[in-house]
């Protein structure tokens, strides 16, 4: 029984790991469009779940969904200078809108080349800002608030499936407001949403806070993220909240006649999740057997295997197993039995890799017995061998929502353990960071674990700031926040030397 369900573990190799977790839990796979993937039914089982818990919270807090179009006219882009200037490089462009066969291979016709040339979404800023113009002329059209479930496209050069792919999916909410206050109070409120999501559905726990300048959305006022720590100690930016100032709504002319009579141009935010939350849900939970969903968002919570004999008597097993899956449903819980003429033995391993939350084996004696064996996907094993329990079938289903509640919360508390356990603070120079970072020993970057630094630091700004992340740049670190909340620093900037104000969270990231 001390076999694993994949041929690779995250010891020996973290990111062959996670793509064998993919690969093997029937999550995704490549397209033959280079940086693209294809989401296969478990997976977009998966990202169902997530759109459905996520559009729900973001219905509840006034918002309506709607939907803009893919392509973007190259002018509105060019508006926003700083917009442009942080997408350029990812920016997929259409210039021609007819192709002809010529000799029997198919050419762009010159005939057709687009007065203007089109931008494939990259985000939506500009031509929601284009709508917002037109739809908002006074201050009673305010707060306005929309989101729009979508696909964007970043011509991305290193790709990974779900955590950075050229084209992925997403939501993007845009809202325009009276004033700064108003605005602000949208950004902080979207980015508890995303918080209190991340720990409650997905069970990763995450660390909110805002990102420096230097990493702020291109055009924003200012940018918060939640950040979750990784099973290698990398951080993964979950989830991002923007306040966009007046910008925006300056190069689109979002303008609104205040009470008083005065032309006034919007305070805008926009914020976002996408499909790299699978991503993070993986490498916070799976380990060396596969996936394991916390069972909030997983297709099926409960997962029946009927351990057929190719016999007469397998029709009665069967039937056992349909009656335990229809009291499942009625009590609300997502079940399925597996009755596929194969091995059941081939069939758990799948269900393991694929990381259903409870996986049922019923033989015949069980059924005989009224029982139910099942395993817990949380707790797969006791030392090496595989752990079952067996229950009355009666208990089983009572209990059951109970059980799948207990395997949600042991997954949140582990990784809130390894969060908390693994950023260091008490780093107080330069050199004290680099060698925390395995730099200084020669350590492999990509096998060595490292967590997260706390660290002291003083807002530096412009070439200042600059110098700093190009020092953090050579040991592949970056800045991922600085944690809202958080407590008034001692002592001084690490980079700096000036009074510190505040805390950063330091680490290597996706």
């Amino acid at each position: 029984m001390s076999k694993r369900a994949l041929s690779i573990t995250r010891e020996e190799n973290f990111p062959d790991w996670y793509q064998a977790v993919v690969r093997d839990g029937d999550m995704a796979e490549t397209s033959p469009v280079r940086g693209c993937m294809i989401i296969k039914p478990w997976g977009w089982g998966v990202w169902e779940r997530i759109q459905a818990e996520l559009d729900q919270r973001i219905k509840d807090t006034g918002h309506d969904n709607c939907y803009f179009p893919l392509f973007i006219p190259m002018s509105f882009i060019a508006k926003e200078a700083e917009h442009v200037e942080g997408f350029a490089k990812e920016m997929a462009v259409v210039t021609h809108h007819r192709l002809k066969n010529v000799g029997g291979k198919l050419e762009l016709d010159p005939t057709a080349k687009l007065e203007e040339p089109l931008i494939v979404r990259p985000t939506s800023e500009t031509i929601i800002g284009d709508a917002f113009q037109r739809w908002i002329k006074s201050y009673r059209d305010l707060p306005l608030l929309v989101n729009q479930w979508a696909n964007v496209v970043r011509w991305e050069m290193r790709t990974r499936l779900f955590l950075r792919t050229a084209e992925f999916l997403w939501q993007e909410g845009h809202t325009a407001h009276a004033d700064r206050d108003d605005a602000m109070a949208e950004t902080l409120k979207m980015l508890e949403v995303y918080r209190e999501f991340a720990e409650n559905v997905l069970a990763m726990p995450v660390i909110a806070g805002e990102k420096p300048a230097n990493e702020r959305f291109p055009g924003a006022d200012n940018t918060y993220s939640i950040e979750a720590m990784m099973q290698d100690g990398k951080a993964l930016q979950a989830g991002t909240s923007h306040y966009l100032g007046t910008h925006f709504a300056e190069a689109q002319n979002i303008q609104f006649q205040s009470a008083q009579g005065l032309l006034e141009y919007c305070h805008t935010t926009s914020w976002g999740v996408s499909t790299r939350l699978i991503g993070g849900v993986i490498m916070t939970h799976g380990d060396d057997d596969g996936l394991r969903l916390p069972p909030q968002i997983a297709p099926r919570q409960i997962v029946i295997v009927p351990m057929l004999r190719d016999k007469p008597e397998d029709a009665a097993l069967i039937e056992y197993c349909s009656g335990i899956e229809k009291n499942l449903k009625s009590a609300g819980i997502r079940a399925l039995v597996d009755a596929k003429p194969t091995k059941s033995a081939e069939k758990r391993w799948n269900w393991v890799r694929r990381g259903a939350p409870v996986i049922v084996e019923i033989g015949g004696r069980d059924a005989a017995g009224g029982n139910v064996t099942f395993m817990r996907r949380d707790r797969l094993r006791d030392g090496a061998k595989i752990a079952s329990q067996t229950m009355p079938l009666g208990q089983f289903v009572s209990e059951a929502p109970g059980l799948l509640a207990d395997i949600q919360q042991n997954l949140f508390n582990d990784a809130k353990k390894r969060l908390d356990d693994n950023i260091i603070t008490g780093i107080d120079t330069f050199e004290a960071l680099a060698d925390y970072f395995g730099v200084a020993s020669g350590d492999d970057e990509a096998a060595a674990f490292r967590g997260w630094a706390r660290v002291a630091w003083s807002r530096p700004e412009g070439a200042e700031l600059e110098a700093v992340a190009d020092r953090l740049k050579a040991l592949k670190l970056t800045i991922r926040n600085a944690p809202l909340g958080q407590e008034k620093p001692e002592g001084n900037c690490l980079f700096t030397g000036a009074p510190a104000v505040e805390y950063v969270l330091i680490a290597r990231a996706y």
